[in-house]
């Protein structure tokens, strides 16, 4: 038995949302990104979609904390992505309800 994987150059994602779970724990000092090499990673895949008509709905999480810590927050990530793939990134503080 074959199985046949689809890649990213067989996908419609024209007018589609697309949930792209990525890994961006990236270290940080300050509040500050000190090394973005995860995100230049994933940037390619981002832009692929985006340039597809797709949305890209980016899921991740920083750290493991038990309580919301804005230490912990991913909205510098956000700035960085952004910058990044030069495009505006919104960020969600928030994904219940």
């Amino acid at each position: 038995m074959t199985t046949e994987f689809r890649t990213l150059d067989q996908a419609d994602v024209k007018g589609k949302r697309v949930l792209l779970r990525v890994d961006l724990n990236v270290p940080m000092e300050n509040g500050k990104i000190t090394d973005a090499t995860r995100i230049e990673r994933v940037a390619p895949t981002i832009t692929e979609i985006a340039g597809k008509g797709g949305k890209v709905i980016l899921l991740a999480h920083f750290g493991r904390p038990k309580e919301p810590d804005p230490k912990e927050s991913l909205r510098p990530v956000a700035a960085e992505v952004a910058r990044i793939i030069g495009r505006p990134v919104a960020f969600a503080a928030d994904c219940i309800g």
